[in-house]
């Protein structure tokens, strides 16, 4: 393996770590419900799916995209991550007091597409830089799951003083890979 080959994968990793941070502040909220053991290895399970399936869609646009418009592709990648960053960390600050969706049949289809919706556009502004679709929608997929697992089972000792945090930490990961798009 080469050393930007390394790099790229743990790029791809931080990306990830990112990304899930709104499933597991969500989980955080979620696992406050007492959910049963078996409960929450699915709803685990369906954020990693949405977190795999959202972001190839957004790859393949992307590098659709990409091929359209040329070198312009990861000026605009750079942008979109770093806008997702940005609202990441705004969304953090607003506090709604909505209720929690009840993460069984419609209800959790309904969290899990939400919380992958940023990975869609993340996986928009990576098809345009290039990347390796099968390595970043593994990782997405698989970290995602495993930080809703997390925030879940955290979620029923602990009473949700990181979700904030969480989100503020994911944006600023994301702005940074943004940044780094643009002026690297």
């Amino acid at each position: 393996m080469t050393g930007s080959y390394i790099e790229e994968i743990i790029s791809f990793l931080f990306m990830a770590f990112a990304l899930g941070m709104d499933a597991f502040s969500v989980s955080l909220g979620l696992g406050m419900q007492k959910l049963r053991l078996k409960r929450i290895a699915l709803v685990g399970l369906a954020i990693g799916i949405f977190h795999i399936m959202m972001p190839f869609i957004g790859i393949i646009l992307g590098k659709f995209i990409s091929g359209a418009i040329g070198n312009f592709a990861v000026l605009a990648g750079g942008v979109l991550l770093l806008g997702i960053g940005i609202q990441m960390i705004i969304n953090a600050f607003i506090h709604d007091s909505k209720q929690m969706l009840d993460p069984k049949g419609f209800g959790l289809l309904a969290i899990a597409f939400t919380v992958s919706l940023d990975s869609f556009s993340v996986g928009l502004g990576l098809g345009m830089y290039g990347a390796k679709t099968a390595i970043v929608i593994i990782t997405f997929g698989v970290i995602s799951m495993l930080l809703t697992w997390i925030g879940l089972l955290l979620g029923r000792k602990v009473h949700g003083f990181l979700g904030i945090y969480s989100e503020i930490l994911g944006g600023s990961i994301l702005c940074g890979f943004g940044l780094n798009l643009l002026i690297g």
